[in-house]
């Protein structure tokens, strides 16, 4: 399990961004793999979820995972859910405690959020499409509703595919370069001609930074180079028909 240092400073609150370590599952899916959609045994799935949720001194049934489709959509939780009936979103605040808000990546950007203060916590699924369709500012909205502002609000970028090896296709920069012109700086040159590589931290810390977030930190971590780590890259690179599925978490103290 990985941490932020600043968020790791905060009363109250629990955090983790798990590797790919430390569970049950066997093959592709080895061993940490926590995507009840992902294709593993739901048995193995089930019992890797109820690991990350002892590692932060929760019950089983704490933990709740959303159904990402890769949206700017929020969900405000109040009360856990059954495992797999979570709803069609990307992104989910709460102010109970408690609940353990749960992410699940295999290359895009995990984000938790915690504004300490007001004791409200978020969490988000940040794919470049949910990036730019606003699910970053939608989280930051959402946990002002409870009460939070965005200048006490803290944020970590977990692990996520790094520039380096996130080549796409020259169509691709159009709609962020439309949608704001500076975006351009999150594209560059890739060995390929015509294609680019995007930085998809960098969009997410910058996106973060248009809410009014000032308080962010990055694990710099490269999901499709370093083998801890499921990626849907490095799956699709290597022709293996399956992946497993990072989870990320936040958490209120009971």
């Amino acid at each position: 399990m990985l941490t932020s240092g600043p968020l790791n400073r905060l009363d109250g609150i629990r955090h983790g961004f798990f590797t790919r370590e430390g569970g049950v599952s066997e093959g592709l899916f080895a061993s940490l793999n926590c995507g009840l959609g992902s294709g593993d045994d739901p048995a193995r799935v089930t019992e890797n979820r109820s690991r990350v949720a002892a590692a932060l001194d929760l019950s089983n049934d704490a933990l709740v995972t959303c159904y990402q489709v890769h949206s700017p959509d929020v969900m405000t939780v109040e009360a856990p859910w059954a495992p797999g009936s979570g709803p069609k979103v990307d992104a989910m605040v709460s102010k109970t405690p408690g609940i353990a808000l749960g992410i699940l990546t295999a290359d895009c950007a995990p984000v938790l959020l915690a504004d300490p203060h007001a004791r409200v916590i978020g969490a988000a699924h940040a794919g470049w499409r949910g990036a730019l369709t606003g699910v970053l500012a939608a989280t930051v909205k959402a946990m002002a509703a409870l009460g939070a502002t965005a200048d006490r609000t803290m944020a970590a970028i977990g692990p996520c595919i790094a520039q380096r090896s996130y080549e796409v296709g020259p169509e691709f920069p159009a709609p962020f370069v439309a949608a704001d012109p500076s975006n351009e700086r999150f594209f560059a040159a890739a060995a390929t001609a015509g294609k680019f590589l995007f930085d998809l931290r960098g969009f997410v810390l910058s996106e973060l930074e248009k809410a009014g977030l000032r308080r962010v930190s990055e694990l710099p971590h490269d999901t499709c180079r370093e083998e801890r780590f499921f990626s849907y890259r490095r799956a699709c690179l290597r022709g293996e028909k399956g992946y497993g599925r990072l989870l990320s978490a936040i958490a209120l103290e009971p």
